[in-house]
C-alpha cells in the first residue's frame, strides 16, 4: 500500500504562486480520491480534487496531482489535503511570488559565506522571504524518501537562514520589497554541475552538440565493474572528507599559497571523484533526484547562475542551455516560464593558462537571451574575483537579477533601469570602427578599478582585420557611440570588448550597470544578401 503524503515542497510556511493554478502533488493509494483545499479559517478559498493513479513499482514519480484555481496574493492560510479518512494540514501558508534558484556553486553559495551576511541575517527576520532547499541527493537508495521528508520551508527568523542561497535571498528581498507580497525561493542547485545534469536523456541525445554528454558517460559506465566502482567511490569520499578541511586550514594560514604547493603538502586533489551511476555530476542525474521532486509546483520564474562547469565544451553551451530551458518549462507545465540568467563574471585562477572558454560561455548566454523572449540577462562581468571562483559579494548579482524580473515579469520598471549598455551594431569607415549600443543614450561612465589584478589596455577594446591579428584599440567616446582605431590595423573588420576570462571592468552606463562583453564582425556583402533572402 502506498503511503499517503504530499511532496516535501508542501509544508508549514510554504508559499504558493499567485494568479497561477495551484498544483498539489504527492503519493496516495491507487484509485483513492485526493482533495486539496486552501482555507482561511472555515472559509474555502479554492479547492481541487483528483484520483491517485497507478504507480510504477519503485518509481519516484508522484501519482496524484490536484489542481486548484489560482488566487491573488494573501495569507496566512491553511492547506488541507485529504485522502479517504487521512488529512494533512499545512499551516501559515501564503500565496505570493515563487522563484526557483537553479544552477551550480555560485547559486548554492550560502548566505553565511557572503561578506554582508550579518546585516542580511538581521533583515531576513522581518523581510517577506521564505526559503525551501531541495535536498542534495545524488542517487536513489533505501534512505532517499526518509531523507526527503526532512525538507521543509524555512522562515528568515530561523537559524537555518545561514544556509540559504545568498543570490536567492538578495533577489527575493528585492522582489518582496517591490511587489509587497510574500516571496518564496526554492533552492535547487549543486556546485560543480553541468547544465547536462539538469535535463533528461532524450534532450541531450536530440542534438549532436549535446549528445556527447550522455554517450561519454555511457562509455564510462559500460567499462565499469559495479563492485570496483563502489569501492573506488567510497575511498574517494573518505579521502576528500579528510583532504578538503586540511586544505582549507592551509589556505587560511597561507593565503598566497599556490595550487601546486597545496597539493605538494596534502596530496593531489581527487575531486570530483570517479564518474558513475551514483555521481552527482552524471548527466541527467539531478534532473531526476532534485528537479523532478518539485515539479510541477507553480512558479513565477527561475533565476539561474551556471556555466562554469561547462567551460570544457563552451561552444556547445548555447544549445545545452536552450534545451535545458525547454525541459524545465515542460516539467513545470509553464511553456512561457521566465528565466533570469546570470552572465558569468570575470574569473581566472592564477595558475591556469589563459583561454577564451568563459568568454564563449558569456557569449552563449547573451545569444540565448536574445533568442528567447521569456529570458532576462543579469550582466555580472564586474562581480568576479581573481583566483577565486566564488566571489563573496552576491548582493549585486541578486539586485541585477531582480531588476531583470521587475522589468520582464512584473513590468514595474523601464528597460533603461534594468540594462547596462549592450552592443547593437558596428560600422566600418576606412581604418575606423564605430560601435553602436543600446541602453547608452546618456553615454558611458568610467570607473577606475584599482583592485583588479590584470588591466587590459584601452579598457579591453581590441580590433582586428581579416587576418585575425588583434591589437589594442584607440578609444574615443562619442555620446552613445564608441570609435575604435589602431595604427597597426589599416582595414579593421572586427571588434571585441573584454574578450578574456579575467581583467578589470571599467566601463558602465550612467545607471551603474556594466557594458556587456561582446565580439562583433563586419557583415560581408554575401552575408547581407543571405540575410535579405
Amino acid at each position: 500500500m502506498i503511503r499517503f503524503e504530499c511532496a516535501s515542497v508542501f509544508s508549514d510556511h510554504c508559499v504558493l504562486q499567485q494568479n497561477e493554478s495551484i498544483r498539489v502533488f504527492g503519493y496516495a493509494p491507487v484509485g483513492v480520491e485526493v482533495t486539496a483545499t486552501l482555507l482561511q479559517g472555515q472559509q474555502v478559498l479554492t479547492r481541487g480534487a483528483c484520483v491517485a493513479e497507478e504507480a510504477e513499482e519503485g518509481s519516484l514519480a508522484y501519482n496524484f496531482l490536484a489542481v486548484l484555481p489560482g488566487l491573488k496574493a494573501g495569507g496566512p492560510y491553511e492547506l488541507s489535503v485529504t485522502c479517504g479518512e487521512e488529512q494533512l494540514l499545512f499551516r501559515d501558508v501564503y500565496v505570493g511570488e515563487v522563484w526557483l534558484a537553479g544552477g551550480q556553486s555560485n547559486m548554492e553559495f550560502k548566505l553565511c559565506q557572503d561578506r554582508e551576511f550579518e546585516a542580511a541575517k538581521q533583515r531576513a527576520k522581518t523581510t517577506n522571504v521564505r526559503f525551501f532547499q531541495v535536498g542534495q541527493r545524488a542517487f536513489v537508495d533505501e534512505t532517499f524518501r526518509d531523507s526527503e521528508r526532512q525538507d521543509r520551508w524555512m522562515l528568515g527568523s530561523e537559524e537555518g537562514v545561514d544556509s540559504w542561497s545568498a543570490v536567492g535571498y538578495y533577489f527575493g528581498e528585492k522582489i518582496a520589497e517591490a511587489t509587497d507580497v510574500m516571496v518564496g525561493v526554492i533552492g535547487c542547485n549543486w556546485g560543480g554541475t553541468s547544465a547536462g545534469a539538469w535535463q533528461d536523456k532524450d534532450s541531450l541525445l536530440s542534438d549532436e552538440k549535446t549528445a556527447i554528454y550522455w554517450t561519454e558517460y555511457e562509455d564510462i559506465v559500460a567499462k565499469q565493474k559495479p563492485e570496483e566502482y563502489e569501492a573506488e567511490r567510497l575511498d574517494y569520499l573518505a579521502y576528500h572528507a579528510w583532504w578538503e578541511p586540511k586544505v582549507g586550514e592551509y589556505y587560511a594560514t597561507h593565503p598566497n599559497a599556490t595550487w601546486d604547493e597545496v597539493q605538494e603538502v596534502y596530496g593531489p586533489c581527487r575531486w570530483p571523484g570517479p564518474m558513475g551511476p551514483k555521481h552527482e555530476f552524471r548527466p541527467c542525474g539531478l534532473y531526476e533526484t532534485m528537479l523532478r521532486r518539485v515539479t510541477p509546483f507553480a512558479l513565477a520564474g527561475v533565476i539561474y547562475y551556471q556555466g562554469e562547469s561547462d567551460d570544457h565544451r563552451p561552444r556547445a553551451y548555447e544549445t545545452l542551455l536552450t534545451k535545458m530551458l525547454s525541459v524545465w518549462r515542460r516539467e513545470f507545465r509553464q511553456e512561457k516560464l521566465p528565466f533570469m540568467l546570470v552572465q558569468l563574471p570575470m574569473h581566472r585562477y592564477r595558475d591556469n593558462p589563459i583561454t577564451d572558454s568563459w568568454c564563449t560561455i558569456r557569449e552563449a548566454q547573451m545569444k540565448v537571451h536574445k533568442a528567447d523572449e521569456y529570458t532576462g540577462l543579469a550582466v555580472a562581468i564586474d562581480c568576479g574575483e581573481y583566483n577565486h571562483i566564488h566571489p563573496t559579494r552576491k548582493t549585486e548579482v541578486g539586485k541585477r537579477l531582480a531588476l531583470q524580473a521587475l522589468y520582464h515579469v512584473y513590468h514595474l520598471i523601464q528597460e533603461a533601469e534594468a540594462y547596462g549598455p549592450a552592443f547593437k551594431g558596428m560600422q566600418v569607415d576606412g581604418d575606423r570602427i564605430t560601435l553602436e549600443f543600446s541602453h547608452a543614450e546618456e553615454g558611458f561612465c568610467i570607473k577606475e578599478d584599482k583592485e583588479a589584478v590584470i588591466h587590459m589596455p584601452s579598457y579591453g577594446f581590441e580590433i582586428a582585420g581579416e587576418d585575425g591579428r588583434w591589437e589594442a584599440a584607440e578609444v574615443v567616446f562619442d555620446g552613445d557611440r564608441i570609435h575604435l582605431s589602431s595604427k597597426q590595423i589599416s582595414a579593421p573588420t572586427q571588434a571585441r570588448y573584454l574578450w578574456t576570462d579575467y581583467a578589470a571592468v571599467e566601463i558602465f552606463g550612467k545607471n551603474g550597470l556594466p557594458l556587456a562583453p561582446f565580439w562583433a564582425k563586419e557583415t560581408s556583402k554575401n552575408e547581407k544578401e543571405q540575410e535579405n533572402v
